[in-house]
């Protein structure tokens, strides 16, 4: 089948180039000329691992290609995936649907043959609706069927993620929808892949619901990381403990400095927004947004306590490890690590930092800190410092180096990636998340 992939950012390039490994004809279609030749010559818009080789493979096999040309791209497409920004509009939350909305008036006066057009994008319940409508103005004489389809997809283990999901989940409001929608998807569900079809509203809705708890279980740890530091406890073991569980389950349960990236920030407040305007409120998620927000500059204060004391900062210098909001990703969007820094910096605290692939997006971000190129050369002179975000590169440190290099052997992890023994038999001065 031809698919048309409108969007080639984080999502249309991930599921492009997926689809096309699974022998299925694709175009990527985006506005951005710059971004189209760069992919032409093999050059990725982001940092994701092995998405260069996947695209390569499938731009050489001829069942990947990129235009501009949205009418040739979609031209003789059976399904068509919007999968364009819905970033937090600015002023009050709500998701901002122009580029959907945008691009569903393209495909209904380009559009030359029957096809289902497939909300890929993370939309508020009802937008299919809103597309459903915008093609029917378009007086399109074909026929077309709107599906949402939201993707599930962890940055930095994207590609797995699609070729391996959890589930597929697909709303569906019609036969020809769905028929289109299990050829698309054929590869998997002969892998067993489930599978779960359900009506349009119903599957934009578990897209916010999915998220919106996946935070939740963070900040809750992180409340209780703060509660364990209080009473002497360790929070690694409560995760464990109550991860043991299958009611509750291990993942999401690491304490840190809060999340971040593309979806969680956005995601909760879209869905606080929907329920606002249903007048009917989730009051536990409206909880989370709040002491996420908080918790960012909170672990900038970690940092000044290290440092003696905010009245004693103004001079000292930090080397910050990891800028992005996780690992294996140049995504700096919401990164905890914007927010420590400004604190510190407001505070009158000298940075530097590295991250093995976040800075060149991360320097406009945060003019206030110096980039090094390498984690040795930000530690050189530090009065303390801080890893921020867990890169494999920072797991296992030269602590005799960073103690010679440091000019004060402090050390704050805020991601709990050593072990407070070793880091302390080394002679540092250690602070770690929910731990004595």
């Amino acid at each position: 089948m031809k698919i048309a992939m409108v969007g080639s950012g984080y999502v249309g390039l991930v599921s492009g180039a997926c689809f096309a490994d699974f022998g299925h004809d694709v175009v990527c279609i985006d506005k951005d000329q710059s971004k189209i030749d760069r992919l032409h010559d093999g050059v990725m818009p982001i940092y994701e691992p092995g998405l260069d080789s996947l695209v390569e493979n499938n731009v050489r096999a001829g069942r990947l290609s990129f235009t501009t040309d949205l009418a040739e791209g979609i031209a003789g497409a059976g399904a068509i995936f919007i999968a364009v920004g819905t970033p937090s509009r600015r002023g009050d939350g709500h998701a901002d649907l122009s580029f959907v909305h945008a691009v569903a008036r393209e495909i209904g006066q380009s559009l030359s043959n029957d096809a289902v057009v497939v909300t890929k994008s993370t939309v508020p319940v009802g937008t299919g609706d809103e597309v459903e409508r915008i093609l029917a103005e378009s007086g399109t004489p074909h026929r077309v069927a709107v599906v949402s389809n939201p993707e599930f997809l962890r940055e930095g283990a994207a590609i797995g993620d699609f070729k391996r999901p959890d589930r597929i989940v697909i709303g569906a409001e019609d036969e020809f929808g769905r028929e289109v929608m299990r050829e698309v998807y054929r590869p998997l569900f002969l892998n067993e892949s489930p599978i779960l079809f359900v009506g349009r509203r119903t599957s934009e809705l578990i897209k916010y619901a999915a998220n919106a708890f996946l935070a939740t279980k963070i900040t809750f740890i992180n409340e209780i990381a703060d509660l364990c530091e209080k009473v002497g406890a360790n929070v690694q073991d409560v995760a464990r403990g109550i991860g043991m569980d299958n009611r509750i389950g291990a993942k999401f349960l690491h304490a840190g400095p809060g999340y971040g990236g593309s979806c969680f920030p956005k995601d909760t407040l879209a869905l606080l927004k929907t329920a606002e305007d249903f007048e009917s409120p989730v009051r536990i998620v409206e909880a989370v947004v709040k002491v996420n927000d908080s918790r960012k500059r909170a672990m900038g204060r970690k940092v000044l306590d290290a440092l003696g004391g905010h009245d004693t900062a103004r001079g000292k210098r930090v080397a910050m490890l990891g800028l992005t909001f996780k690992p294996n990703t140049d995504d700096m969007r919401d990164s905890p690590a914007i927010a420590v820094a400004q604190t510190l910096a407001d505070a009158g605290v000298e940075i530097t930092a590295f991250d093995p692939e976040g800075m060149e997006i991360a320097a406009p971000l945060m003019p206030e800190v110096e980039m090094k190129a390498d984690p040795y050369a930000a530690i050189e002179g530090a009065d303390a410092v801080v890893i921020v975000t867990e890169w494999d590169v920072f797991r296992a440190l030269d602590l005799t180096r960073v103690k010679e290099l440091a000019k004060a052997p402090v050390l704050v992890d805020l991601r709990n990636i050593y072990n407070p023994d070793d880091v302390r038999e080394a002679g540092f001065h250690y602070t770690s998340v929910g731990r004595e």
